[in-house]
């Protein structure tokens, strides 16, 4: 059997930070929609202040939510996670 190889990309950080820049802006849309605060939001997800919500809708300090983060966001929201990737 032959050996699989898989040539290395190079990403850019611009890629890297629109990537978690379109998530941020899907969680705060939804969450909008919901009419849920981000106040509301990071307590329900188990967080203490609302710039743990605040600061990664909108990539601030470069901070962006995670996998646990945006699992337990899709259902407090009731949404299936996959629309963050969408």
């Amino acid at each position: 059997m032959d050996k699989f190889y898989i040539e290395p990309i190079d990403f850019t950080d611009d890629e890297i930070r629109n990537f978690y820049k379109n998530i941020g802006e899907k969680v705060k849309k939804i969450r909008a929609e919901k009419n849920v605060s981000q106040l509301e939001l990071a307590l329900a997800i188990g967080f203490k202040t609302v710039s743990s919500v605040a600061k990664p809708e909108i990539l601030i300090d470069n901070k962006h939510f995670n996998l646990e983060h945006l699992y337990k966001i899709a259902k407090v929201l009731e949404v299936d996670i996959k629309y963050f990737f969408e």
